[in-house]
């Protein structure tokens, strides 16, 4: 060992005598005789894990890279100084070949990245949808499919005279019920079920099982089987418990391409006619139309608007599409898609479109121009005839509205303080909810089959107003009001609340429940409730994360 320096002697020395000096003084004794009590540690702030996936062994990807460019002396190599005239020669076509090929395979592989980037318009199977999905997934996921597909489930409608009592005391009695049922729903499952911001959601009706479709951000179908045994995945750190574990199991279908914001599914609709298909709308201006039989999801409509919604009758056959443009598409499923006839009905935006369950030929319609209005499709269908024309402006539509021939077509209209974000028919066609960025929700109760000849309503007035936050931003999907679609129940709405609760109203306006748990960090944003189990309700936020209510002992 070497000698110590002077400089590391004398530091030596320093810390002996400060050690010296502090057990002379007993400062820490001192403290403790004067009966100070020691400062307590800050309380171990705890904060809601997130659900965690499941581990998964990811499936290599080939991936196509363009060729990179090299310079002339890479490329070409070394020239021999002493070649001959025919070496040279032959040289200079070897390398012309070369250019040609390499300038070929640089097309094809720009004209491949050209189409990745386009929208698929061709019929896609199951195993392009998903092609992420190992064959095992894939496997699961056409026999949860086929499992639902044995029995015919076609959407109900509600007489239109359900649930109207003359005395309060049935509707305080019916809603007391529901209260008893819907108050004990508790988180019973969640899982990271799309890759992005989940857009829009469809429950389906089967009752064995909870089988819940969501729309993401960029284009993507997750399908989740909520109840579904969980697959044993070991852990590789093993810290994540069983309340933190995904629960079920979920399959993603990319349905609508390229996988971008441009692609985004803003609704899923159940086929009507016996729920063994799916009809899903994206920003790309496309409605495509997924079997469950087949595993085949097909175009059938395709338009140059962004595509906000759609909504089909209890009979299946037809659909009203509603756009970014202000304007409302109908699609007869029986023609050719050529044949479908848009309407300008709007300057701004139509966010939602609604047909009334028992006189399809209501329509309701909620818009940017901060408008809810009622139409009656009848009379806008008389614009048009089987030879055309398919494109009507917003002036023709205002012409006809303003015309003898035209009374009727509005048969209501209410303004709103700021833009309307939806509107929906409940499943009787009589009562109506709608929100607002004036941060309300408001409510109708109308007999509409009792003013079905007159030109309008008589009073187009809701009836209650609930204050409720809407100004989801930026980062969070538009908060909408949405009606449990069973017919058996007493008619309420479920709609996200931004204190990260759920909120259940009735068709009166009142409040039924608020669900809360402590692990949701995040708006629960899109709802929709089973059609035909009343404790059901699935919620879904901005990071693809989807929540499973129910009563705790299912």
């Amino acid at each position: 060992m070497s000698e110590l320096t002077a400089y590391e002697l004398e530091r030596e020395a320093n810390i002996a005598r400060n050690r010296a000096l502090l057990e002379e003084l007993d400062l820490k004794d001192a403290v403790t005789q004067l009966g100070i009590p020691p400062k307590p540690k800050p309380a171990i702030r705890t904060r809601a894990k997130p659900i965690q996936p499941a581990k998964t062994v990811k499936r290599a990807r080939e991936v196509v890279e363009a060729p990179r460019r090299q310079s002339a002396r890479l490329k070409n190599g070394v020239v021999n100084p002493y070649e001959t005239a025919a070496q040279k020669r032959q040289r200079e076509e070897e390398e012309k070949k070369k250019r040609q090929i390499e300038e070929q395979e640089r097309l094809e592989a720009e004209e491949k990245a050209r189409l990745a980037k386009r929208p698929r318009h061709q019929e896609l199977d199951l195993t392009t949808l998903g092609d992420k999905l190992e064959e095992p997934d894939l496997s699961s996921l056409r026999s949860s499919l086929q499992a639902v597909t044995n029995v015919p489930l076609p959407k109900r409608a509600a007489d239109a005279d359900a649930f109207v009592f003359d005395e309060d005391q049935k509707n305080e009695a019916e809603v007391e019920e529901l209260r008893n049922k819907l108050q004990k729903l508790r988180i019973v499952s969640r899982a990271k079920v799309t890759a992005d911001r989940v857009y829009s959601a469809a429950y389906h009706p089967d009752v064995t099982k909870d089988l819940v479709f969501f729309g993401d951000k960029h284009g993507q179908i997750g399908i989740w089987d909520a109840r579904a045994p969980v697959d044993e995945v070991e852990d590789e750190g093993g810290d994540i418990s069983a309340d933190h574990r995904e629960g079920g199991k979920h399959w993603r279908l990319q349905c609508h391409w390229p996988a971008s914001s441009t692609s985004s599914i803003s609704s899923i609709k159940f086929d009507p006619v016996d729920a063994h298909s799916l009809f899903t709308t994206s920003y790309d201006g496309t409605i495509r139309h997924f079997s469950f039989v087949s595993g085949i999801s097909q175009e059938i409509f395709s338009s140059e608007h962004l595509i906000t919604s759609v909504d089909l009758p209890v009979s299946g056959h037809e659909m009203w599409i509603s756009d970014a443009s202000g304007g409302i598409t109908h699609l007869d499923l029986r023609e050719p898609k050529d044949k479908a006839c848009w309407y300008g009905l709007s300057p701004a935006k139509i966010g939602t479109v609604s047909i009334n369950p028992t006189n399809p030929h209501f329509l309701l319609t909620a818009s940017n121009s901060r408008v809810l209005k009622v139409w009656d499709s009848r009379k806008l269908q008389k614009l048009t005839s089987t030879t055309g024309p398919y494109q009507l402006s917003q002036y023709t539509v205002e012409d006809l509205v303003y015309s003898k021939k035209g009374k009727g077509t509005v048969r209501g209209i209410f303004q709103h303080g700021k833009s309307v974000s939806s509107a929906y028919w409940d499943p009787r066609g009589r009562s109506i909810v709608s929100t607002s960025y004036d941060d309300s929700i408001r409510l109708w109760d109308l007999d509409v089959a009792k003013y079905n000849s007159s030109p309008g309503f008589p009073s187009f007035t809701p009836f209650r107003g609930i204050k409720h936050n809407c100004q989801t931003g930026k980062w969070v999907t538009i908060l909408r009001a949405v009606w449990n679609p069973n017919p058996d129940v007493f008619p309420h709405f479920t709609i996200g609340n931004m204190s990260y609760a759920l909120d259940i109203y009735s068709c009166k306006g009142h409040l039924i429940a608020r669900l809360k748990d402590s692990r949701l960090t995040a708006t629960q944003a899109v709802t929709c409730s089973h059609p035909s189990i009343v404790e059901r309700c699935a919620t879904g936020n901005a990071s693809g994360r989807c929540v499973l209510w129910a009563p705790p002992d299912v």
